[in-house]
């Protein structure tokens, strides 16, 4: 029995130093898109620092890694939640996607604050300068409304210039 302890513990030692050579792609980019949010619409600076501090790092093209992501399989389970993530929201690619798209997302940026949905608590935890005031949420709902507003006025322009 102490034999095949051993055995198994030496079994998945090794494997546990080889994953550590299988790396996922970082998702960082080094140059800002054409259709990040910021260079299509303008964002006020303290909301702007607000998404980066507490969205960004899942809801975009650049995060910011924590030294355990180079650990495996976290550094995997890391990469599977950003590209999720992703799929759903991002940031760096906002202005490439349909006014009506923008539109929902922006509703649904504002229900999540609503409910304490995001940022998520499992973020929160490791990243507690991501916490949001009640104020700073109150503040960034406010924001996708008036959003709201200036992508249904550049939707609008747009069809107007097509119409000329």
């Amino acid at each position: 029995m102490k034999k095949t302890l051993t055995i198994l513990a030496f079994v998945l030692g090794t494997l546990l130093v080889l994953v550590q050579f299988v790396r996922p792609e970082k998702n960082t980019s080094s140059a800002p898109s054409p259709y990040d949010i910021a260079a299509q619409y303008d964002l006020p600076s303290d909301i702007h620092a607000m998404l980066r501090t507490s969205c960004f790092d899942c809801h975009s093209n650049s995060t910011r890694y924590p030294w355990y992501a180079h650990i495996q399989p976290i550094g995997w389970w890391l990469n599977k939640h950003i590209a999720e993530a992703k799929r759903e929201l991002n940031f760096s690619e906002f202005a490439n996607r349909s006014p009506r798209w923008q539109l929902r997302k922006l509703d649904e940026i504002a229900e999540q604050l609503e409910k304490n949905e995001m940022p998520l608590p499992s973020y929160l935890l490791a990243h507690p300068e991501a916490r949001l005031s009640a104020q700073q949420k109150e503040h960034l709902i406010a924001w996708t409304r008036a959003m709201k507003q200036c992508v249904t006025g550049a939707t609008h322009d747009v069809e107007r210039q097509r119409r000329e």
